[in-house]
């Protein structure tokens, strides 16, 4: 399927069981990963769908994966920290990049390294201010002087978010849950890092689960959960899940043309 600039796309509930409680509605955000011009164009989509709608509480969820991999991983942290001036009730789930990035700022050679082979380098680049080139610098460098230039409050921000999030019969992570454990079992390694055992399953989560992580050409929509990352930082489209009651529609921000 082809997503066209700034669609929204309505889809009947696969069950009527799943629905947000009355009077609230709720907006996720799937993985960000450093593209700030599609975050920006995503939050403006929002605003005009949540205007065209009657009032409601509204929980705007970011999924996680703020950063990494897209040029703009600062900026796109500084205006999730803005959102709640707008929308009081934004949360943040923590992603196995943010969890990396964090692990990368204590200053050890070796975290600092794989955080750079996954896709921080991008981070590192989008808040190095030093006189010192960074493809120039040494990994011992870089842990050195990365840890300073990032903003104490953005690191506040990125560490306290949640590693779970339920509204009536959703339930939010970051990249998904493990298969017959209860929902308020789950280890923190799954929820921010499982793949395929949590893909492949087709059991009862006990409510329908709505994650990122994993990269879809489009929405996943199955009987047990929904994926909306579509890989923005190199799809160039950013997708967000709109849900009041049962319904259920997608936001999606592009740069494609047209």
């Amino acid at each position: 399927m082809f997503w066209k600039r700034n669609t929204k796309t309505a889809v009947p509930p696969a069950r009527a069981s799943f629905a947000i409680p009355a009077g609230r509605r709720v907006y996720a955000i799937g993985d960000i990963h450093g593209r700030d011009d599609l975050f920006a164009q995503l939050v403006e989509l929002i605003r005009a769908d949540n205007a065209a709608r009657r009032p409601a509480k509204i929980t705007l969820i970011l999924l996680g994966d703020l950063v990494d991999r897209g040029p703009q991983s600062a900026e796109v942290v500084e205006r999730a920290m803005r959102l709640g001036d707008e929308f009081e009730d934004t949360r943040l789930l923590i992603g196995n990049h943010e969890e990396c990035l964090l692990a990368a700022l204590t200053g050890d050679v070796r975290r600092l390294r794989y955080f750079m082979r996954i896709g921080g380098e991008a981070t590192v680049r989008s808040y190095w201010n030093s006189d010192i080139n960074l493809d120039r610098a040494t990994f011992e460098e870089v842990a050195e002087r990365f840890p300073s230039m990032v903003p104490a409050d953005h690191v506040k921000f990125l560490g306290g978010g949640d590693d779970l999030i339920e509204i009536g019969d959703y339930a939010f992570v970051h990249a998904g849950v493990r298969p017959g454990v209860p929902l308020q079992k789950q280890e923190l390694s799954d929820l921010r890092w499982i793949r395929d055992e949590f893909l492949d399953s087709i059991s009862d989560h006990g409510k329908m689960i709505v994650h990122g992580h994993s990269i879809s050409a489009d929405p996943d929509e199955q009987a047990n959960r929904i994926g909306i990352d579509i890989g923005a930082y190199r799809s160039g489209s950013l997708a967000a899940l709109g849900l009041e009651g049962t319904d259920r529609w997608y936001i999606i921000a592009t740069d494609a043309p047209g």
